[in-house]
């Protein structure tokens, strides 16, 4: 399993890579995405929005079901991953061939960088789901 040491990871399986701007690029990790099966939606209408941290901020249908989307941090969504739109990249399918990469869902502007201390590191996160 894939698990970038770069990033943090949630309990809901969502990771963030946070860049030095003070913003942030979220998506979900190689085991949701392994665990949800083939991805073929994924809606994002909280462009703009302030999200609080655990806050449901979209939601990924997959062939086998549909899953909430939690927000890791507080933060203004800034950008929905226009590959990812049906109407636009026609793709959900990143999420599923490169989750880390290209598949990244939103990018956030952070409003409380403490909040960082309460995500999980790649080892956390990995004995976690093992």
């Amino acid at each position: 399993m894939n698990l970038p040491k770069n990033l943090k990871y949630t309990k809901e399986h969502e990771w963030i890579r946070l860049e030095e701007d003070g913003t942030a690029y979220i998506g979900i990790t190689d085991y949701a995405q392994g665990e949800l099966g083939e991805i073929v939606y994924v809606e994002v209408d909280t462009v703009g929005d302030n999200v609080e941290a655990d806050g449901i901020f979209g939601t990924v249908e997959a062939v086998k079901t549909t899953s909430e989307l939690f927000m890791p941090l507080t933060g203004e969504v800034l950008e929905f991953n226009s590959e990812l739109d049906e109407s636009e990249g026609d793709n959900p399918g990143l999420l599923n061939s490169d989750p880390y990469g290209d598949g990244w869902i939103v990018k956030v502007k952070i409003s409380d960088p403490e909040e960082v201390k309460m995500l999980l590191s790649a080892d956390d996160y990995k004995g976690l789901i093992s």
